[in-house]
């Protein structure tokens, strides 16, 4: 098995046994990225040379017998959403296209002080408006299990570059499913973390009642370990929660007796491919061999989650993109007569048309005379999901439904009609409503062989739950060795 291959966990335990130098890390990741980028396309920045010179310290470090951190060494890919202190953080944007930050999000922050070596910037969907990674400014990153094919979105760059092997774990951003609809696409673990659990601090602005910062892995034993590095809390983010630290590597163990697993067989009913209806019954029963409990239960206001998920993001978005005018952030036209004319030809120019399209919803559901009719309705509904969530929670540990309602797709099939592409996130945005955790795994795949994820919900700040069944689930299910073709 070549390094590259290797999980988190066990790359780390190989550097810190001095099984191998971190520079044999870098020099396999690196020439996998040469032998395979050109096929996936999956970063938009490269950061090799600042990678090797943390490489070099750290391995100073090693050699002294002092600590180097829990991902020491461990070479780890970043949306391109994050700022990062001296590297381009273009969010795939032409309006941001040469921003490049002075300071570093506090999960890079993270990062660096549990040794990780950042190696790249991933593409994704502009600004993370996006369901397939299409609408990105500079390239279409594409799916390792078929090239023809989207590998989801918004993370779909920080999802391709696990699977493919081209990093050994990704972060990613989900305002409405976008770590875990690709992870299920590329089929890599993904996780959403609670609300709040995770700091904001650094990450470019989509919807702010939803953004949160996550892991996609190549196990979740992995997702535990990058979890106990990204959570806590910061002063610096106002939603951060203040919660004891927690060791959620704890939690990585394969018994599921006794749990009880929600499963919502009417809302996956319509709507969803025959494979995926079949790949959730089959999960059911894999859980059920392995001792959890199933119970079905109805969740009446979640058919309502899509509807609400698009007038509150659009809002917010319309809200914090404001601030790209050419004049105080962002790309500046060349040519204008005056200043309405500056920002228009600004923005016109600086923006693609999915997040014009998602400013102009946003925009008309605030607006005077529909902001009642539109914007607090939906936040009204907002609290009855989240409210029914928190009643299911009595009953059951988890809740599991597919990830999403189709595997991939092709490239263009969806993007002439963008209702079509919301509908993708139909399983995936509850979750967001309800600041709750989420995490996609592989499960099986289809007829065409493209991946399928299931997605496993929990109440709020209950990662551990969360990820001892996903771990059992995983265990059970046995497809950790399948790999991608490239």
């Amino acid at each position: 098995m070549n390094l590259y291959e290797l999980s988190v966990s066990d790359i780390a335990k190989k550097i810190k046994e001095n099984e191998v130098t971190i520079k044999e890390v870098l020099d396999s990741t690196f020439s996998r990225i040469e032998q395979v980028e050109g096929k996936i396309d999956g970063y938009v920045t490269l950061m090799k040379e600042s990678a090797y010179k943390k490489a070099d310290k750290l391995q100073e470090k090693l050699n002294l017998g002092e600590d180097i951190g829990i991902l020491g060494g461990v070479p780890i890919a970043v949306k391109d959403n994050i700022c990062t202190d001296g590297t381009k953080t273009t969010c795939s944007s032409r309006m941001l296209e040469n921003f490049v930050p002075f300071y570093d999000a506090t999960v890079v922050e993270k990062l660096n002080d549990a040794g990780a070596i950042i190696i790249g910037k991933t593409n994704m969907d502009e600004f993370a408006m996006g369901s397939s990674t299409e609408s990105s400014y500079f390239k279409k990153t594409k799916n390792p299990w078929n090239l023809e094919k989207v590998p989801g979105g918004s993370s779909g760059g920080s999802a391709a570059v696990v699977s493919s092997d081209m990093a050994y774990a990704a972060l990613g951003t989900d305002t409405g499913g976008s770590i875990r609809q690709p992870a299920s696409f590329c089929s890599v673990v993904g996780l959403k973390p609670t609300y709040g659990l995770v700091s904001r601090y650094g990450v470019v602005a989509y919807a702010s009642s939803l953004d949160q910062v996550g892991p996609l892995t190549k196990n979740v034993e992995d997702c535990a370990l990058m979890l106990n590095v990204l959570a806590g809390h910061d002063k610096k983010d106002t939603t951060s929660a203040n919660l004891n630290s927690k060791d959620y590597t704890r939690a990585i163990v394969n018994d599921v007796k006794g749990k009880k697993i929600g499963i919502l067989k009417k809302f996956v009913d319509e709507g969803v491919s025959k494979d995926i209806k079949q790949a959730y019954e089959d999960s059911i029963k894999v859980l059920e061999k392995a001792g959890a409990e199933i119970i079905e239960i109805d969740l009446d206001y979640i058919k309502y989650s899509l509807p609400v998920y698009y007038i509150i993001a659009t809002a917010e978005a319309s809200s914090n993109l404001g601030r790209y005018d050419g004049i105080r952030f962002g790309h500046r036209a060349k040519d204008f007569k005056d200043l309405d004319d500056l920002y228009v030809k600004s923005r016109t120019e600086g923006f693609g048309e999915e997040v014009k399209r998602r400013i102009m919803l946003g925009t008309y559901v605030l607006s005077s005379g529909y902001y009642d009719a539109f914007y607090k309705r939906a936040s009204s509904v907002r609290t009855l999901i989240i409210e029914e969530f928190k009643k299911a929670f009595e009953k059951v540990d988890t809740i599991m439904i597919p990830t999403t309602p189709n595997t991939a797709f092709k490239f263009g099939e969806k993007t002439n009609n963008p209702l079509e592409m919301y509908l993708e996130d139909i399983y995936t945005v509850p979750v967001n409503i309800a600041g709750l955790p989420g995490i996609s795994v592989p499960a099986e795949f289809d007829s065409n062989g493209m991946p399928i994820g299931m997605q496993f919900i929990s109440n709020a700040f209950n990662e551990e739950v969360l990820l001892q069944v996903a771990y059992s689930f995983e265990q059970n299910i046995g497809l950790n060795e399948n790999k991608p073709k490239l």
